[in-house]
Order: structure tokens, then C-alpha cells, then sequence
């Protein structure tokens, strides 16, 4: 892995499927977009464990390990994706060296929705988590799933960040004839009820909520 992470943001944003899916990339001048926040708040929070659900190439889990490495105290990632868009994630060993080709030996892939993952020993070995990135199946229920699943074994100052949260818009993503209607938007509004979060709408890229406890003082 370069050392320089301009180096390292310029390899991986050559690659064009990973400038795709909304978080704001832009190549020609080297932007990770979204990424700079996903990278910071790694950087910030030191946290020893980030669970990434869902990610078309891997854009995500990749911008959180290569701050987890550069953090420099083991923190690992933990990457949900069953492969439902193709069979990109299927085959673990060429999964485990896509990730090395970009300098990355701290992302443990797991091809399982988050139904199947929680009823894992995986599951259970899983405390104090620091960051939470869904981005799975985009619908209300299947965020609100995602969100308590992992709810109660966060860190004290953790956030949860959810992608394609800010409006509803169908999805040809799985092919035409399993096009359904992104509502995640829905289960937003809901934590926005809850006066003990703070919920944070950034408007950029398909979309981003930042979610953490409102009475904690980092």
C-alpha cells in the first residue's frame, strides 16, 4: 500500500466501478468526495471496529480500512455484502485479493445479509462497535433491521451513517423485473422523532445521515 494516500486515492479512483454508486467521487482531482468524511470520522474516533453492510465494489469498506491502518492500533472492518447485484462477492479468495491489490489485509468480507450474519458465531465476537455504514437493501424495514441489529453492542461514542437516506427513488439495481423503491428516507424521519439522537441530513452524492447518541460529549 503507498504510503502517500494521494497515491493510494489516486489508484483507487482509477478504477471507474469504484467512482460510481453516489458518494460524491470525483476523479479528475482526486476527491473521495463522501469518502474524506467516511476517512475523518475513522481517523477521529480510532474505533477498533467499523461494520460496512452493503457495497457495490467496495468503495466504502475500503476508504475505512485504509483509515483503520493508518490509525495504526489493528482496527478492523467488517464488510456485509451476499452479492445480490452479481457475483462480485462470491468468491472469497479473489475478494481477499481485490482487497490486497489495494494494500488492504483488514477487511473481513462476509457474504451474508445481516438476517444470516447476526445468526453467526461472527456475530457474537463483535463488541464495541465504532462506525456502522448501512448501504444494503434500501428499503425502511431492511435499515430499520440493519440499525438495531448492531445497536446494542456500539461503542459509547459510535455513529451510524446511512446511505440513500434523503429521498425515494426506484432501483433497477437487482435488474428490471426487481426494481423496488428506495425508503430509506423513511426510517430517517423516524430517528429524527427521537430527541435522544442527533441526526444530521448531508445533501451530497445520493444522500448521507449521520446518527449518534445526543447526549454524549466526545
Amino acid at each position: 500500500m503507498p504510503d502517500d494516500l494521494n497515491s493510494w486515492i489516486s489508484a483507487l479512483l482509477g478504477d471507474a466501478e469504484l467512482m460510481k454508486m453516489g458518494h460524491a467521487q470525483g476523479g479528475a482531482d482526486t476527491n473521495l468526495g463522501l469518502g474524506w468524511l467516511y476517512y475523518g470520522l475513522a481517523r477521529i474516533l480510532h474505533p477498533a471496529t467499523v461494520v460496512v453492510i452493503g457495497s457495490y465494489r467496495g468503495f466504502v469498506p475500503m476508504v475505512f480500512g485504509r483509515a483503520l491502518a493508518d490509525n495504526g492500533d489493528g482496527g478492523q472492518v467488517h464488510f456485509l455484502d451476499p452479492s445480490m447485484v452479481d457475483d462480485f462477492w462470491k468468491d472469497e479468495a479473489r475478494v481477499e485479493a481485490y482487497f490486497v491489490s489495494h494494500g488492504l489485509r483488514n477487511i473481513r468480507h462476509y457474504l451474508a445479509t445481516t438476517q444470516q450474519f447476526i445468526a453467526a458465531s461472527a456475530f457474537g465476537e463483535l463488541q464495541s462497535i465504532g462506525i456502522v455504514f448501512i448501504d444494503g437493501y434500501h428499503t425502511e424495514e431492511q435499515a430499520r433491521f440493519d440499525y438495531e441489529a448492531f445497536h446494542g453492542r456500539l461503542s459509547s461514542n459510535a455513529i451510524v451513517l446511512l446511505h440513500d437516506s434523503m429521498r425515494e427513488r426506484t432501483s433497477r439495481i437487482y435488474g428490471e423485473d426487481r426494481a423496488y423503491v428506495h425508503t430509506v428516507k423513511r426510517f430517517v424521519d423516524t430517528l429524527k422523532r427521537n430527541p435522544g439522537l442527533q441526526v444530521l441530513d448531508l445533501p451530497f452524492g445520493d444522500g448521507l445521515t449521520l446518527v449518534r447518541s445526543a447526549t454524549l460529549f466526545v
